[in-house]
Parts: structure tokens; C-alpha cells; sequence
């Protein structure tokens, strides 16, 4: 078989169909060539393109998560706006320092719904000649924003906070602040479990970034009232510490938000999903060694390149079965997984490395043995 090449048609005892059409070229992800390829047989069309499985179920399914996620972000927007008007019109007239750090607070916590509705709009793109894999990264890249507007909100609260302890002012209206810090609480504890629980489900770092985001903004907002009863048993300073600890809080979920988007900018994925996908491929009848795994998001799908042997006497059609069920079942079994892309090496008693003009020319893979190699073929 070749090494290139992985033609031929699903064998006839495991029908690959199920509703699915399979691309190549630059229709794999289903945004144009799905119409196209599925008026040729599979046959003819994976003899000229390696194999990509590409699932109109699955496209759909990432459509609409995109559409999840703009509804997340326009609800969340409305009650975070609100919420910071609300307790922006009690800043006016209370002078806390604390309740102004949550105030601003909330309303950058607002305004990170722009990046990542901008984000989502681009991802449901079709992919191009020249963006290839289409515009999920953009959902990183309004991460990245997202981290810059968080670090904005936590300096400017801690310069307010210093700013107040350096000059004390008098703070009133107690209870209009303790008020206005209850509920920023429950706006942004709203909040926070929305965009936690639909981000977790569609796949989406930048949005569970920023559900943490408000989350820390809900206990921020309690703390102001430790503030207001701090000052209203004649300690004034308890105001603007209440606004430095708000600080330290918004800070540690900068560190957080940061981390989740820089695995993702560095194709970073949970160690489980390989054993995962490592296990459905030595699952596979006719896969005789799982070589290198690799997996990367794009945007809130995952996408898989993925190296396996089999029988060095199956023909090509044969050889090239294998591989459509390897990927068949890696997208239906590995969660949020869209497309794989399945090289299928022959394996037998030979003594010629098939792979050998590619030595100095691949980088170092982890493989299911877990070791490093340049190619996983000459491991088999």
C-alpha cells in the first residue's frame, strides 16, 4: 500500500455510511466540497487524496455550538451591563472604592462579550485556499483580548484602591452599597455557571475563561460587602482594602484565563484524549499497531492526524477500509472530534524503510508507546 495513498471503498461487512459524506482537498470540513464529493464514489475519489472523514452530522453540531455561544454571550452581556449600570449609579453618590472596582469589573466582564461574538462569527466561516482550517483560532485570539481586558479592570481597581487608602474619603449610603455588591453577585454568579456549563459543552476555552471571569466577579461583588460593614462599625480603611483584595481576586483569575488560553494557542490537549482516541484505533478490526496520535483544537473542534499499521498483504481497497473505519469510529467515539486524518502503514516481515527520504525531514512525535520518533512507521 502506498504510503501516500489511501484509496478504496468501506468493506462491505462494516458499512461506513450512516449518513456521512467523505472530502478531500480543501472540502474536508464540510463547508464546500461535501456536495461535490458525494456525487462520486468513494472508490474513485480516495484514490487521488489521503482520507478524511467529514460528518454532516458533526458540522451541524458545530454550527450550532457557535450559535450556543452567541446566545450565551448576548444574554450574559445584557445582565452584566445592567448590573454595572445599576451599581454604577450607586458609585456616584457613595464614593466606595470597593464597589467602583466591582463596577468596573463588571462592565470589562461585559465588554468581552464583543471579542468573543466577533470570534464566533468568524469561526462559522467557510474554510479557504488560504485559511485552510478555517476561523476557529479566532475564538484564541479574542481570548487573548480577553486577558488584556481583565489585566486593564485589575490595575485600574488596584490604582483606585492605593489612590483611596493614600487619601481617605468618607463613604455613604451604606446600604445602597451593600445592596449594589448582592447583586452583582447573583448577576455574575448567573452569569458565570452560563457561560461555564455551554463553553464546557461546545469546547470553547475563551468562553469558559471568561464564565471564570465572572464567577471571581460574583465573589468580588460579596466582598464589597465586607467593605460597606467594615466602614459602618467606624473602620473607614475597610472600603478601599476590600477594593485591593478585589484586586488580588481579579488577578488570580488572570492567571487562570491566561493558562487556559496558552495551551490552546500551543495546540495543548488533555493527555486523556489521545489515550482515548489511542484506544478506539487498537479497537479497530485490521489495525495491527496505533503508531503517532496527534490532536489539536480549532477553535471549539478538535481535529486528529493519526498514524496506524495493518496487514502489509491487503490491497489497497482493503488497506484503505481500514482506514475509513479507524476514522469512522474515532469521530463518533471521541468527543468534539470533527475531522482525523488516518495514514495507514504497511506492516510485515520487510527489511526496506518505506520511510526513509522522510528522516531528516519530520519532527519528533509521541507515539503510543510513548516514545519519540520522526516517523512512527519505522517504529512498526
Amino acid at each position: 500500500m502506498s504510503d501516500q495513498q489511501r484509496p478504496g471503498p468501506p468493506s462491505p461487512e462494516e458499512p461506513h455510511d450512516h449518513g456521512h459524506g467523505h472530502g478531500h482537498g480543501h472540502g474536508h470540513d464540510g463547508e464546500g466540497g461535501r456536495g461535490r464529493a458525494g456525487r462520486l464514489p468513494s472508490a474513485i475519489r480516495h484514490l487521488f487524496a489521503p482520507h478524511s472523514h467529514d460528518s454532516a452530522d458533526k458540522t451541524d453540531a458545530a454550527l450550532e455550538s457557535s450559535a450556543r455561544g452567541m446566545r450565551v454571550l448576548g444574554l450574559s452581556f445584557v445582565a452584566l451591563t445592567l448590573t454595572a449600570v445599576a451599581q454604577a449609579v450607586i458609585v456616584g453618590f457613595s464614593g466606595s472604592v470597593a464597589l467602583l472596582g466591582d463596577t468596573l469589573h463588571n462592565f470589562a466582564d461585559a465588554l468581552t462579550a464583543v471579542p468573543l461574538a466577533i470570534a464566533f462569527s468568524l469561526g462559522r466561516r467557510a474554510a479557504t485556499r488560504r485559511f485552510t482550517y478555517g476561523y476557529g483560532k479566532a475564538e484564541d485570539l479574542a481570548g487573548l483580548l480577553i486577558v488584556v481586558i481583565i489585566a486593564g479592570s485589575a490595575v485600574l481597581a488596584g490604582y483606585e484602591a492605593v489612590e483611596r487608602l493614600l487619601s481617605p474619603q468618607e463613604v455613604h449610603a451604606l446600604g445602597w452599597v451593600a445592596a449594589a455588591g448582592l447583586v452583582g453577585f447573583v448577576g455574575n454568579e448567573w452569569v458565570a455557571r452560563y457561560r461555564i456549563r455551554v463553553g464546557r459543552e461546545i469546547g470553547s476555552a475563551a468562553l469558559v475563561a471568561d464564565g471564570l471571569h465572572a464567577r471571581t466577579d460574583g465573589f468580588t461583588s460579596l466582598a464589597v460587602l465586607l467593605g460597606a460593614g467594615g466602614v459602618a462599625l467606624g473602620f473607614p480603611a475597610a472600603d478601599p482594602i476590600v477594593g485591593l483584595v478585589i484586586t488580588v481576586a481579579i488577578c488570580l483569575v488572570l492567571r487562570d484565563a491566561a493558562r487556559q488560553i496558552y495551551h490552546r494557542l500551543m495546540d495543548a490537549v488533555d493527555p486523556s484524549l489521545l489515550d482515548q482516541a489511542e484506544e478506539v484505533l487498537a479497537a479497530t478490526p485490521g489495525v495491527r499497531r496505533v503508531g503517532a496520535v496527534r490532536i489539536r483544537w480549532i477553535g471549539h473542534v478538535l481535529r486528529a492526524e493519526v498514524d496506524i499499521a495493518v496487514d502489509h498483504r491487503l490491497s489497497l481497497i482493503e488497506a484503505h477500509a481500514v482506514a475509513v473505519e479507524a476514522e469512522h469510529r474515532l469521530i463518533h467515539q471521541v468527543s468534539r472530534l470533527r475531522a482525523a486524518t488516518v495514514h495507514a502503514d504497511p506492516d510485515g516481515p520487510y527489511d526496506t524503510d518505506h520511510h526513509a527520504a522522510l528522516t531528516d525531514h519530520r519532527a519528533p512525535a509521541v507515539t503510543r508507546a510513548g516514545r519519540r520518533s520522526g516517523d512512527a512507521g519505522r517504529q512498526r
